[in-house]
């Protein structure tokens, strides 16, 4: 090995490989005009590789940008072009293997600004437009933004309406109504509407915005089906018999006993094992906490379900943090329940998270290393992450969020802590024994909304007469 070749091999480490665009160009020639040096001939942010055509059978160019996306993780950008019929092909794909939860984004689009946001649909993503009950099966990935992906939409439904028009005149009136209300859309005369993106391999994203409210951006993530997990190529884990202490008399779980079951490592796909205990938070309820560590590839994951009754309304609960002695305060988070702290600006909506049970200090680490990883560590030399895409204004937004976040995690900054969940199974360590009444936490019970009924499955739920019914099927 040469020289310049041990040069290149150091340059050009593993982690160098995806960066964002615009510290791949650091450094180049910024003019064409002036000669340029063999490291910049050697060393190109895009690489060009010759390749088939399909269409007339030619060779044309492929070419290929690995990126880091800012907010999200790495992906591999494709163009193929070809000279011979002019040919062309944009395609994108991710770089990283496929996620231990699938995603579902949801974005509430009310201004012309919000057509602007950056959407990535791997090839296993279903897109979803809820206004106009249309749906965008899985195919081709693609890195656009709101706008270009409803404009291309509405492109491919117009193609084919002549052809319906003469085949299927009822389908093709259908398809003119939801052109009509995109090409709305397009134009700002229909807000607000939704944009769903759900993508079992958890690999597609819709940027957030600072200036995102409750309701306006959600992520959630959600454990994948078995079939879903046919479809990604990833196999359930196999049945083994492990050594588990009994159970009760009645097939009960006994109280702080720890269980283990074979399962499949999200990020692998190795044999490993979950442990499942519960245990009995004084002054609340049962609760089960799950944890599954794997030896291959070092994935760790930790769960808190909380059992009992659906109770006939929602809990809100608010504590007031003064200082350190709140911060070291035992909190159970269900995966159903909502966080907010506004003097921090923070907001967390429900299934972000899932279940946690942990002190208050340790909750917001979490949601603070989350997020700084996500915005400042996606990339970049010298701790000037996020990619060349977040202004100056933005970044003094994010670095003043970040400091007050910090200060509350010293313990040098009052602030409140609000827990929303509408299944009540959420809690707060009071320092007082009841029936005293901790005078740092106030709770609120208030009725679910609609749509909280309808995201939790309660209005399908049928309480009173499933008897009845299952007799009735039987007699069918």
């Amino acid at each position: 090995m040469s020289a310049h070749d041990k040069k290149e091999v150091t340059t050009l480490g593993p982690n160098e490989f995806f960066q964002s665009i615009g510290n791949k160009v650091e450094g180049l020639s910024s003019t064409t005009d002036g000669p340029t040096t063999e490291e910049e001939q050697e060393y190109r942010p895009v690489e060009e590789i010759e390749s088939l055509c399909m269409n007339c059978g030619e060779n044309g160019v492929t070419r290929l940008l690995l990126t880091a996306i800012p907010y999200f993780r790495e992906v591999v950008i494709m163009s193929f072009a070809c000279d011979h019929c002019n040919t062309q092909n944009n395609e994108i794909q991710a770089a990283g293997t496929v996620q231990p939860k699938g995603s579902r984004y949801e974005l509430r689009l009310t201004a012309l600004e919000d057509f602007s946001r950056q959407v990535v649909k791997s090839d296993t993503a279903t897109i979803k437009f809820i206004e106009m009950d249309l749906e965008i099966p899985p195919g081709r990935g693609q890195l656009t933004n709101v706008e270009g992906l409803l404009s291309t939409v509405m492109d491919d439904l117009e193609m084919g309406q002549e052809a319906r028009k003469e085949q299927t005149p009822e389908v093709h009136g259908k398809v003119a109504d939801i052109i009509a209300k995109g090409r709305s859309m397009l134009a700002g005369d229909a807000f607000p509407f939704r944009l769903v993106v759900d993508d079992p391999a958890g690999n597609s994203f819709i940027a957030p915005d600072l200036k995102d409210g409750v309701g306006k951006w959600e992520k959630r993530e959600y454990v994948r089906t078995t079939e879903q997990n046919a479809a990604l190529g990833l196999s359930d884990s196999a049945s083994a018999d492990f050594a588990n202490p009994g159970l009760t008399a009645d097939g009960e779980i006994i109280p702080n006993e720890v269980y283990d079951f074979p399962a499949s490592c999200p990020g692998c796909m190795h044999p490993c094992t979950t442990h499942m205990k519960m245990v009995d938070i004084p002054h609340f309820k049962q609760v089960v906490l799950m944890s599954t560590v794997c030896d291959h590839c070092g994935y760790r994951s930790n769960d808190v379900k909380t059992g009992g009754e659906i109770p006939e309304q929602g809990e809100k609960i608010i504590l007031t943090v003064q200082g350190s002695t709140d911060l070291a305060r035992d909190i159970l988070k269900s995966e159903t329940c909502g966080l907010e702290c506004p003097e921090l600006q923070l907001q967390v909506n429900p299934g972000t998270l899932g279940g946690r049970f942990t002190t208050v200090e340790g909750l917001l680490t979490q949601v603070r290393n989350d997020l700084h990883s996500q915005i400042f560590d996606a990339s970049g030399p010298g701790g000037q992450g996020g990619g060349d895409s977040i202004n100056s204004s933005e970044r003094t937004q994010w670095d003043a969020f970040f400091e007050g976040l910090d200060a509350a995690i010293r313990g040098d900054k009052q602030f409140t802590v609000i827990l929303t969940d509408p299944f009540a199974s959420s809690f707060v360590q009071p320092l007082v024994d009841p029936p005293n009444v901790d005078p740092q936490i106030k709770r609120e019970n208030y009725e679910r909304t609609e749509e909280e009924e309808e995201e939790l499955g309660l209005k399908d739920m049928k309480t009173e007469g499933y008897e009845e019914t299952d007799a009735t099927e039987e007699t069918t």
